[in-house]
């Protein structure tokens, strides 16, 4: 069973509340898998399933535990039992090596990305399969505590409603991150990416987003293709970011909230060097 969240009856007059029959929202998962992993390469799998620490197998002696499978468990930890993976061409094995889910006590299913334009269009393949929920962000190669950061996300939105709700991590490499911008009550002005210099602190690695959000970035890709086509075929176009897309967002008056995590922490398992300090860090573990 998926994780529900009932709307908020706290407008609805005294005692009429159990009268009034309203849908529940599905939470459901959203993972891209549509990087070549070019900074880490020759790989000979997926960069998704690159065996960072350990996990117990039946007879109690450890066993490899994947990258991704760290997502998966946040995931499931915030009551998400339903997730839905968008592969490249030729990512067969995560599908092989997941399954159906039951490794992880989940729904899972597999889309196939079209476009290789940037995250916004890979995201987009799951619009007829998400449109209707709220949808929980991952990203598989990165690994971020705190663990419960999902279950805190969905917990602000469902408070505050906001459109989309930012996990924030400490960052002092902003040249390589989306940089966020926010005032002490978690309002967002600013989605900045990978500024070459900036006095901004945090970035973002996880979000939750309603189905408003998620028809902003389907007919922010309508538009862009409608330009594309109108404009000709550019030699060399170029990717959009997911933080172009948010901020596009905001500058339409869509509400966008963040939750900080001070003490969190975010490893991207596809560059070198959180490659070594993730295998280090978490075969210690």
């Amino acid at each position: 069973m998926s994780l529900s969240i009932q709307p908020n009856p706290s407008n609805l007059p005294s005692g009429s509340a159990e009268l009034v029959s309203q849908p529940s929202l599905e939470v459901i998962g959203l993972i891209p898998c549509g990087g070549q992993a070019t900074r880490i390469s020759p790989l000979p799998f997926s960069k998704e399933l690159y065996p960072i620490g350990f996990q117990p197998g039946w007879d109690a002696k450890p066993r490899p535990k994947v990258v991704c499978h760290y997502l998966l468990e946040q995931m499931r930890q915030a009551g998400i039992t339903k997730t839905y993976f968008v592969l490249r061409s030729g990512k067969w094995d995560i599908p092989a090596y997941f399954g159906d889910g039951t490794m992880v006590k989940m729904h899972l299913g597999y889309l196939l990305m079209g476009v290789s334009y940037g995250v916004p269009y890979t995201l987009d393949q799951a619009f007829p399969f998400v449109q209707q929920a709220l949808v929980a962000l991952g990203f598989p190669d990165i690994l971020l505590q705190p663990d419960d950061l999902y279950e805190r996300l969905i917990a602000r939105q469902q408070r505050t409603q906001a459109d989309v709700v930012l996990g924030l991590f400490p960052c002092d490499r902003p040249e390589k991150a989306g940089m966020v911008d926010f005032d002490e009550t978690g309002k967002v002005y600013r989605v900045i990416e990978k500024p070459t210099a900036t006095n901004l602190r945090f970035m973002w690695g996880a979000a939750v987003w309603n189905s408003t959000f998620t028809y902003f970035l389907n007919q922010q890709l309508v538009a862009e293709e409608a330009k594309f086509i109108q404009e000709g075929s550019p030699k060399n176009r170029k990717e959009i970011p997911i933080g172009d897309i948010i901020q596009a967002a905001i500058a339409a008056g869509l509400r966008v909230e963040a939750e900080p995590f001070d003490r969190g922490t975010y490893l991207d398992i596809g560059t070198p060097d959180d490659l070594v300090k993730a295998v280090r860090q978490y075969c210690h573990q």
